[in-house]
């Protein structure tokens, strides 16, 4: 049996029966008075035999719904929804709303019961009309801002969803402009997965208006200008951007710049660049990068070296498996099996790590997300340096 739910049906038996006796025998007297109804002894019985589901329907039918007891309702209707059962708390709390002796308040929280019953079910223009409602309650407004977000989050309405994020951030004072830019983003991404390329620029260029730190934006941006094959230069100026922007997120511009660099057969650059970042932020990236590139410009022991003196101080196990390649090449055949045994065990270990994780809840993948798929927070997955 559900003990949580023993726990709220005990008070609950306690008090239907009161209510029950009074309702029922308030005019009699005498022992007469003390009886209790048959569909109080009924909820008992049903209790006592664990059916708590039919207890709950019985004790809730003894109880009038008044000023004193749309508490009781509103926490029994709570109490379903968490438990799955949301047909049963929406009529609960439809009841409720239908009934005029609740002041304004009350009939408010019943509202966003119900609104929250909508959502939880999957009714979201049901839910999405009820909150609308609240926005008009002074004390409800910012709850159902943002409610409405999530909705139009779910839906993808980002038209909406800007809209709601900008009237939420005036009535909290919250700066929720990092998020509206992501909103911005979607679009952009929307219209360039339909080839209007226009349209995504025009969505790109506005989200970094709004928010000139989204790293989103910049990556985007510079993605769809290689597409195209645009000025090589401006692109690696878009990309080099996200340095300032969020230096975090600099393991995922360096393939990119390669590229752009290569094209403009300006390498040393590149390799000025590496040595920039890498003395500035440090990270395994740039490491990497910069360790390839020492490998063409001079050799394998140079290589080497440099990378094992870094790891000394930033250990990685990716950049051990780095100067396990370079050290192979360089030992005898006869030498080199246990060498290859060891990266063989880092490569299966490097296979069950994580790319990226959310600062917030700690969900890991492969796979950068923009907003987080287990807490909803945008900007909070970052790249993990392994």
């Amino acid at each position: 049996m559900d003990y949580g739910l023993l726990w709220f049906l005990l008070p609950l038996a306690a008090w239907s029966g009161w209510f029950a006796a009074r309702r029922g025998f308030a005019s009699q007297t005498g022992n007469h008075a003390r009886r209790l109804s048959p569909d109080y002894l009924r909820g008992l019985d049903y209790l006592l035999n664990e059916q708590p589901d039919k207890a709950i329907d019985v004790f809730i039918r003894l109880i009038d719904v008044d000023s004193d007891t749309v508490e009781t309702h509103l926490a029994l209707g709570a109490l379903y929804r968490r438990r799955g059962e949301v047909n049963r708390a929406i009529r609960i709390h439809q009841n409720l709303i239908k009934i005029s002796r609740l002041n304004s308040q009350q009939k408010a929280l019943a509202t966003l019961e119900l609104g929250l019953d909508y959502q939880r079910a999957g009714l979201l223009d049901r839910a999405e009309n009820l909150f609308q409602e609240l926005v008009q309650v002074p004390s409800y407004r910012g709850l159902a801002y943002r409610q409405l977000l999530d909705i139009y989050q779910q839906e993808q309405d980002w038209e909406k969803a800007i809209r709601t994020a900008w009237d939420l951030s005036k009535q909290s004072g919250d700066n929720l402009k990092p998020i509206i830019a992501h909103y911005y983003c979607e679009q952009a991404e929307a219209f360039q997965r339909k080839g209007n390329i226009e349209q995504t620029r025009r969505f790109l260029e506005t989200a970094l208006n709004i928010d000139p730190n989204c790293v989103r934006a910049s990556l985007t941006t510079g993605y769809l200008m290689l597409s195209q094959n645009e000025d090589f230069l401006e692109i690696i100026d878009v990309f080099q951007r996200v340095e300032k922007q969020n230096p975090l997120f600099i393991p995922e511009i360096i393939q990119p710049l390669e590229t752009c660099y290569q094209h403009l057969d300006q390498l040393n650059e590149f390799t000025a660049y590496l040595q920039h970042i890498l003395k500035d932020y440090g990270g395994i990236a740039p490491l990497l990068a910069l360790t390839q590139r020492i490998r063409e410009q001079k050799d394998e022991q140079q290589a080497a070296l440099f990378i094992i003196q870094q790891l000394q101080n930033t250990p990685s196990l990716k950049g051990l498996a780095h100067f396990i390649d370079l050290t192979l090449n360089q030992t005898k055949e006869t030498e080199q099996y246990p060498l290859s045994l060891v990266k063989e065990i880092i490569v299966k270990l490097l296979k069950t790590y994580p790319f990226y994780r959310c600062k917030e809840c700690g969900f890991s993948g492969k796979t950068l997300h923009w907003q987080c798929p287990s807490c909803k927070q945008w900007n909070t997955i970052l790249p993990l340096q392994n």
